[in-house]
């Protein structure tokens, strides 16, 4: 089993490979198609004092020592590590660990993406652990007890928030939370000039990122535990179940063991992508909240023309998505032995 294990594991990072490069091809000519020249806005600052004619001269010259009139195929291959820098002569692209340089904070991009990353990291993580330390309970409690009236009310309960687009819900949460309240404040990531360390800034940004998590675990309420509910329901009818309940096992041995095993393996599929679309979804969030994440920091450089630092961002995305991919393949042989990874 260990063997067929790291077999199906090595066919599936081989395709995740595959898969990456594949899109990082794709992403890099639709980002090359932004009408942006890092040429021109190098030498936009000296452009007064220079005539024309050696205005034009060093453009020209700047362009085919950035080679950015080269085939698409080369910039490709040199961007991504496959073949030297034309200024070096180096092998330095994003298997390197270079993922280019932004123009609009100027800066190397894994300098840049560093903060926003770490912040959206933290949020996403504590989103998921709230939210399915809420829903998973909550639909079981639906399935166990259905058409009681407290079942009625959470469904009625949870339909807002799946019903709601996320930055209605923030909205009303700022209002409500921040505004009438104060017990929360209205955006940003950390208390302005502080220089706290250690478990203290960790506090802090959790602080200032409480909101926000509220906000995401209250959006996802509604379509999870729905789904955990739906589920069950089907589990609970299920023949071996009825067997287990008239040999006389225990009603929590039922539920927990035997019924919330075979409900778990629909669910995973939709907790990942729930996890992978959290990711997305904090895109707006961390506008509306004002928080220094990759998805604020995303909108920043697409209005920005920032095509490299756009690339590193979606890469993230990219890779957050097929390791998600990866999970989920693994996590169904997991949890049902009746699936087999080598086949």
């Amino acid at each position: 089993m260990v063997i067929y294990l790291s077999k199906y594991i090595v066919k599936r990072i081989a395709y995740i490979v595959v898969v990456f490069f594949i899109t990082s091809f794709l992403m890099y000519g639709l980002f090359s198609l932004i009408p942006s020249d890092p040429a021109r806005a190098q030498l936009e600052p000296i452009k007064t004092t220079l005539k024309p004619e050696v205005y034009q001269q060093k453009y020209q010259e700047l362009r085919d020592e950035m080679g950015l009139d080269d085939p698409i195929v080369v910039r490709y291959a040199r961007w991504i590590g496959f073949a030297p820098d034309k200024q070096s002569g180096e092998f330095d692209g994003v298997l390197q660990g270079n993922f280019g340089y932004s123009m609009m904070r100027q800066k190397n991009c894994i300098d840049v993406i560093k903060a926003p990353m770490g912040n959206t990291i933290l949020f996403n993580i504590f989103a998921t652990i709230l939210t399915l330390a809420i829903t998973i309970p909550v639909g079981i409690w639906c399935a166990v007890h259905k058409g009681s009236t407290l079942d009625q009310g959470v469904q009625a309960f949870t339909i807002l928030g799946y019903s709601l687009p996320q930055y209605i819900i923030a909205l009303i949460f700022i209002f409500v939370f921040a505004v009438l309240l104060r017990w929360f404040p209205v955006g940003g990531a950390a208390t302005p000039g502080s220089t706290y360390t250690g478990m203290r800034e960790l506090g802090d940004r959790l602080y200032y990122m409480a909101l926000p998590i509220i906000v995401s675990v209250f959006g996802a309420l509604g379509g999870m535990s729905r789904y955990v509910r739906a589920s069950m329901i089907d589990a609970l009818s299920m023949d071996c179940i009825r067997t287990a309940r008239a040999k006389g096992v225990k009603e929590r041995v039922v539920i927990y063991s035997h019924a919330w095993r075979n409900a778990l393996l629909p669910v995973i599929t939709s907790i990942i992508g729930w996890f992978l679309s959290v990711f997305s979804g904090s895109l707006v969030l961390e506008n509306v909240f004002g928080l220094n994440g990759m998805g604020a920091l995303y909108i920043k450089a697409l209005n920005g023309n920032d095509a490299e630092l756009c690339l590193a961002i979606q890469m993230f995305y990219t890779v957050v998505s097929l390791l998600g991919n990866l999970i989920t393949d693994l996590a169904y042989g997991f949890v049902d032995p009746r699936i087999r990874v080598n086949k």
